[in-house]
């Protein structure tokens, strides 16, 4: 559930950070924008799980949420979250 998304995204910075290789990122999506803050830690894609005991449309709205985030940046694509955020 939400509790866990902080960890997630510390976990997935550090796993970007340390490899190149694509990156899941999971634990505590419930809506876009925890979606686009594991895409800007350097996931290329997300799950969302325990969001969908609550409600089974949660991955169609998580997507069209962040399909909504990307275009408010003026990305083209979703993807061009993908690591984002960069270290000081």
């Amino acid at each position: 559930g939400p509790a866990v998304l902080p960890v997630a995204v510390r976990m997935v910075w550090e796993v970007a950070g340390a490899v190149k290789l694509p990156i899941l990122g999971m634990g505590g999506v419930a809506k876009g924008e925890d979606a686009a803050q594991l895409m800007l830690a350097g996931a290329s894609a997300v799950a969302v799980g325990a969001a969908c005991f609550a409600d089974p449309f949660a991955p169609l709205k998580v997507r069209d949420a962040l399909a909504e985030i990307a275009a408010a940046q003026g990305l083209d694509r979703v993807s061009a979250l993908t690591g984002g955020v960069k270290p000081w």
